[in-house]
């Protein structure tokens, strides 16, 4: 048994599209049992949860250990916020894998360069969504070795 197997992973996600963040929320909850999900809607709030300020001021007791983050977010989108976590010495140990309806080369290209960690095209199936959900979990949890 991995030493990781019985910890619990934080996992953040950023998605402004209500829809996505149920789905995405009951795929896990179904599928992996040891992803804490919290989300925000908004590139602002990736921040304001990350450094425990504005609605998350009290909120927030410990780092998520995993980001999962849109591209296409108002605010602030998915590139600037890669661009600001990896920039800053407190934030660039979190893995940050880009979670976007886009397939485009020139997009996952970009977020690679820009040091995400991964990026994962959004499923089209629940079914689908789920085995994702089965996947990070038995990566992100059972495999890779986190700060």
């Amino acid at each position: 048994m991995s030493p990781n197997k019985a910890r619990a992973l934080l996992i953040l996600i950023a998605d402004d599209d209500a829809d996505d963040r149920y789905l995405t929320k009951a795929a896990f909850e179904e599928n992996a049992s040891h992803c804490e999900i919290d989300f925000v809607e908004d590139g602002n709030e990736v921040f304001d949860f990350l450094y425990s300020r504005g609605k998350f001021s009290t909120y927030q007791a410990k780092m998520p250990g995993l980001i999962l983050l849109d591209l296409n977010m108002p605010k602030k989108d998915g590139r600037q916020v890669l661009d600001e976590i990896k920039k800053a010495p407190s934030l660039k140990h979190i893995p940050v894998i880009i979670f976007s309806t886009s397939k485009s080369p020139e997009d996952i290209r970009q977020m690679y360069s820009m040091g995400a960690n991964s990026f994962i095209t959004k499923p089209t199936s629940f079914e689908d969504l789920q085995e994702v959900a089965r996947n990070i979990e038995s990566y992100w949890v059972n495999t890779a070795t986190l700060v």
